[in-house]
């Protein structure tokens, strides 16, 4: 009877992704989630300048909203486990809030409805998929969710219906470049680095881009 050699391939039960967050996922996710709310901390104190570029045709403005949106997908792509980008874009929300963002808590609401859109992708997807076109999905959905919510939630704004339509394309084409190329980018760059090898993440520079 031929003895088998042993397997060069790891059994299943081993290879087996865990849905469960480790230690390593929380002190990374939460590092990225403070380290964006500072970012939107910076961003929201230089916004008034960069929103008289669209004093034009205010309705456009939300081409540059993306930078609100960018922790959902960067959370989702690095962790890759259910919850990451609503909990990212959430705590991200509520830094930027503690640091005194001018539009004080409702931060928060926006901040679950934008994590909420880019959750909702990677939760279709059941977690499994995390290339370039999931996270332009999940940048556009977040951008898509946080327009919802700025007109028909929070009534922020108060424009006639096609300006409507416009301003909420432009979040949500925002939120697929700002919030999703950039971010699956910046994924890749750090997994080739080595500092997300405790992570489910860390082989994302060698994933096919489709």
């Amino acid at each position: 009877m031929p003895i088998s050699a042993p397997s060069a391939h790891p059994s299943p039960a081993r290879t087996r992704r865990t849905m469960r967050w480790s230690v390593a996922d929380i002190l990374v996710a939460s590092t990225l989630a403070v380290a964006s709310g500072v970012i939107f901390w910076g961003w929201n104190l230089s916004y008034h300048l960069v929103g008289n570029l669209f004093a034009v045709y205010p309705p456009v403005e939300t081409l540059v909203h993306g930078m609100w949106l960018f922790p959902a997908v960067l959370g989702a792509l690095v962790i890759r486990k259910p919850g990451a980008a609503l909990y990212c874009e959430l705590v991200a929300a509520a830094i930027s809030a503690l640091l005194g963002a001018q539009a004080g808590l409702t931060v928060l609401v926006a901040g679950f409805f934008q994590g909420l859109g880019a959750e909702l992708i990677f939760l279709a997807l059941l977690y499994r998929r995390f290339s370039l076109p999931p996270a332009l999905l999940g940048g556009a959905a977040a951008g898509l969710l946080g327009g919802i919510n700025y007109h028909f939630v929070l009534h922020s704004y108060a424009y006639a219906p096609l300006e409507t339509i416009i301003h909420i394309s432009c979040f949500a084409l925002s939120g697929a470049v700002i919030a999703g190329l950039l971010p699956w980018v910046g994924t890749r760059s750090l997994a080739r680095t080595g500092v997300l090898s405790p992570l489910s993440s860390r082989g994302a520079h060698r994933e096919p881009v489709l």
